[in-house]
């Protein structure tokens, strides 16, 4: 057996994990971090590069010392980790501007000047929509897509931008970090929209480059997930604790890796997020996308397949702020009227779990209650930044209770209406895979098969299915298992959830609602972010 070493970097913490990798993929031990998402109010959302850096080297130590393993006993270091962020390096490696979040929304004067303008498809300019389709399968037709925070540090920060030597995502500034080289998987190079995907042309595209005007020097080296890209140096492996010289290997993105860790790996499979973001995956070995419902089929850890991709901005972040807001006060827990902070800990294993357990009893529908899930705009099946979260319908007899419950219904809402666009272009399957920290709730679960109709399969640890998926690539390049396709033997399903049918039949007359609660507040989201 052999010991993998895999780093999960969110948008609010690490998990450092280490695995145990022989005819499972086991988890042996684990340690997390968190550290801040700065979002600004002109619509930026940033982090600090040294906060990664520091969570990572504080977890990693934390880890070894709970571990009976050393860290001469890892075999190799791999990566998972949020995607279309930007990090603008020197030639040092030392990022020109605080990194920015996939999240970050400041460039809406860049889009309008760069695509968003003159004859016009799905929010894009034909002209330059027809050459990114038949190039690289999709368009940056999102302010949140990379090309455009680029532009934004070309024309707000001259001084910084004259200094940048490569353009890198988060885990690829980490692997430069660890290794000194700069490199990209391809499923990062594909997100940022200016790849190449047509068969024997794989690699950076000098054409959407000029339609861009992106400087084809800022563009590292891309290489393969399960590639190797060097060895740990002296400084990284003195500042985490590791050995020098261990093997570091390409990893993924989180919606490349997710999907492996989940075992959701052959053409057809589909599977479910929800963690801070989430997401509806189908595998395909086709490339397709639908431009009026922001999805595509997206560049995977598996060369010659595609993710069919529709993602939500905010999903268990949802929750997190009912957390924040709702179930919290200065005096203690209160949920109910009666308060449970004495008991609380003894009886929970976290705030989340306790709020999941206490809407288990409401009705499904949360007594008229729905929730919009946008807290920061929304990207598919419609893409408005202007977009935002309410809860429609409350009344006098509406508690905390049926709002949590709510929020959770919202959510799920939100992912059937994705997965029902994934359905007008390929056949979704039957049996969904449900993972991220959502999936940790049986209630939520349960939910999930309900308001959707599908069968709803779980797997061991699914809040830590990217760094499996990480430690899955690792172990294909290091030839402990034959390749990616055999992964799905290695994760087995533990909990299946069957649609109850009289509660869906109930919750489709909400989610009727709910699809018509944007259109009938489009403009007023507007008029509310002027």
């Amino acid at each position: 057996m052999k010991y993998i070493l895999a780093y999960d970097i969110g948008t609010t913490g690490v998990k450092t994990c280490l695995f145990e990798v022989d005819k499972t993929i086991k988890l042996t031990a684990a340690a997390s971090k968190t550290y801040p998402l700065y979002i600004l109010e002109n619509g930026g959302a940033e982090q600090d590069s040294e906060d990664w850096w520091a969570a990572m080297a504080e977890s990693t130590k934390e880890l070894f010392a709970i571990s009976e393993l050393k860290p001469s006993d890892v075999s190799g270091i791999s990566f998972c980790s949020q995607m279309q962020g930007l990090v603008l390096v020197d030639r040092e490696g030392i990022p020109v501007h605080r990194p920015m979040s996939y999240m970050d929304q400041r460039a809406t004067n860049e889009i309008k000047e760069g695509i968003a303008n003159g004859i016009q498809l799905g929010g894009a300019n034909i002209f330059k929509l027809i050459p990114s389709l038949r190039i690289t399968g999709a368009v940056s037709s999102s302010v949140k897509d990379p090309v455009w925070k680029y532009k934004w540090i070309e024309g707000n920060e001259p001084q910084n931008f004259a200094n940048v030597y490569k353009w890198l995502d988060v885990k690829d500034y980490l692997i430069c970090r660890c290794t000194g080289r700069f490199t990209m998987t391809e499923d990062s190079a594909f997100a940022t929209l200016l790849y190449d995907t047509r068969p024997g042309k794989e690699g950076w595209s000098d054409k959407i480059c000029s339609i861009h005007g992106v400087n084809m020097d800022h563009l590292p080296e891309i290489i393969k997930s399960t590639d190797m890209v060097g060895g740990l140096t002296e400084k990284a492996a003195k500042d985490l604790g590791l050995e020098e010289g261990t093997p570091v290997f390409g990893g993924g993105g989180d919606s490349s890796l997710i999907g492996v860790g989940a075992g959701a790996v052959e053409v057809g499979d589909t599977h479910i997020y929800s963690g801070t973001s989430g997401w509806v995956i189908t595998v395909t070995d086709k490339q397709m996308v639908d431009v009026t419902a922001m999805i595509a089929a997206i560049t995977g850890a598996i060369s010659g397949r595609f993710n069919y991709f529709a993602e939500m901005e905010t999903a268990g972040k949802c929750l997190e702020w009912v957390k924040d807001h709702l179930a919290l006060d200065e005096i203690g827990v209160y949920v109910k009227k009666e308060g449970i902070a004495s008991d609380y800990e003894l009886r929970y294993s976290s705030l989340y779990a306790y709020m999941t357990d206490i809407i288990k009893d409401i009705e499904p529908g949360s007594g008229g209650v729905i929730f919009t899930p946008w807290l920061h705009g929304n990207r598919c099946p419609f893409e408005d930044p202007n977009a935002k979260s309410m809860f429609f319908g409350i009344g006098l007899e509406t508690g905390k209770t049926e709002l949590i419950r709510s929020v959770l219904e919202g959510v799920f809402y939100h992912i059937r209406w994705m997965l029902e666009h994934q359905d007008r272009k390929l056949k979704t399957s039957e049996k969904i895979r449900f993972v991220g920290g959502g999936a940790l709730s049986t209630v939520s679960c349960q939910m999930l098969a309900d308001i959707t109709g599908r069968t709803i399969e779980t797997v061991s640890s699914p809040q830590n299915v990217g760094a499996v998926g990480a430690a899955a690539v690792a172990s294909a390049g290091l030839g402990i298992i034959p390749s990616l396709d055999s992964v799905k033997d290695l994760i087995p399903v533990t909990e299946t959830y069957y649609p109850n049918a009289p509660n869906h039949i109930k919750y489709n007359s909400y989610y009727k609602i709910f699809k018509k609660l944007y259109a009938s507040n489009k403009k007023l989201y507007k008029e509310l972010s002027k």
